[in-house]
């Protein structure tokens, strides 16, 4: 064990790997080294029930409540199983959760933080495995991100990575790799492993976006500031995204209208502010469109939602950030739904 908590990674030959997730079968992890924070919204019994599974696992776990009002009752109860609760009533969205819970873990001593949803689906051997992927990135600076490698259950497959090369970053599958720390641009925000460094040069989640690309601006930010982002190929983590629905070619996860402002927005906001690094600007029309035929062919409330993706796109190519609420009170009351 090194001074941070870390297992080691050098007493053993490179290519071994043990147990189901092809963890490396090192000294054990100290559990004071990392911590986790849990978004929740308005969860549900079998929310709680992971979310004390979780905590089984991490014993410095944190639930950031981002109900719009706090549960006394449910807030008892985690407590009472050693689960802290801080609750942000929705303020900043899914990145004031994350950066209340990240805060708090850093100063109490926590050098690396995981960030998860309230149904994020983790293995039992998930945290060792993560940290002992965190160790090896630590090889090379105490600034890492790694996130796991993630099945969406919704599309049946493996997420790709898209390698941080100049200019024209292509998706690149790893379905096949049980092992190793594979460069990416970003990870999703889920079962994300963010190192105190990391989150100290990078700076916080940007609370003006919300909530949707929040994860893939954090990492192309955090590639722009020398942070490497890696996909921990030997753990595996299923994610499964909104109410899925396929009709032919087309498929969608079917997102409330409100939601779908964000992901225009923040699309279009994320890819423009990279574009002269990386050649990903072309994405942004395809992805609008893509939004649109996906609503008009699957989905309903189309007129709200493709209203919301409009409005979004023109916000987003402007620059103009924050709550839908606040920015456009009529057309967000119209898109509630």
């Amino acid at each position: 064990m090194n001074d941070a908590g870390f297992p080691r990674v050098d007493d053993e030959p490179a290519d071994r790997a043990d147990g189901p997730s092809g963890a490396r079968a090192t000294a054990s992890v100290d559990p004071d080294s990392y911590g986790a924070v849990a978004v929740l919204w308005q969860p549900q019994p079998e929310h709680v029930d992971h979310l004390e599974r979780v905590r089984a696992a991490c014993r410095h776990l944190i639930a950031v409540d981002n109900s719009p009002h706090a549960d006394a009752a449910l807030h008892a109860r985690l407590r009472a199983r050693g689960i802290e609760v801080l609750h942000n009533g929705n303020r900043g969205g899914i990145s004031g959760a994350y950066n209340r819970g990240a805060a708090a873990l850093y100063a109490a001593g926590r050098e690396v933080v995981f960030l998860l949803d309230q149904d994020s689906q983790l293995g039992a051997d998930f945290f060792d495995g993560m940290m002992r992927a965190c160790a090896r990135a630590r090889v090379d600076g105490e600034a890492f991100i790694v996130g796991p490698k993630v099945f969406e259950v919704n599309l049946g497959r493996y997420l790709p990575v898209f390698a941080p090369q100049p200019r024209m970053p292509k998706p690149e599958r790893i379905d096949e790799r049980r092992d190793g720390l594979v460069p990416t641009l970003f990870v999703i925000s889920s079962g994300s492993a963010v190192s105190a460094a990391a989150f100290a040069r990078i700076g916080e989640f940007r609370e003006d976006y919300f909530i949707e690309y929040v994860d893939i601006e954090y990492g192309l930010r955090a590639t722009r500031n020398g942070v490497p982002v890696l996909v921990n190929a030997a753990v595996e983590m299923r994610q499964q995204v909104g109410q899925y629905v396929k009709r032919g070619i087309f498929s969608t996860s079917n997102h409330v209208a409100w939601r779908r402002y964000y992901a225009s927005r923040n699309a279009v906001h994320a890819l423009r502010s990279n574009a002269s690094r990386w050649s990903i600007h072309w994405l942004i029309e395809l992805l609008t469109l893509h939004q649109v035929a996906c609503v008009l062919v699957c989905e309903e409330h189309k007129l709200r939602k493709v209203v919301a993706i409009a409005v979004g796109y023109f916000d987003g190519l402007f620059g103009k950030l924050g709550t839908f609420e606040q920015r456009h009170p009529r057309v967000a009351a119209f898109c509630r739904h």
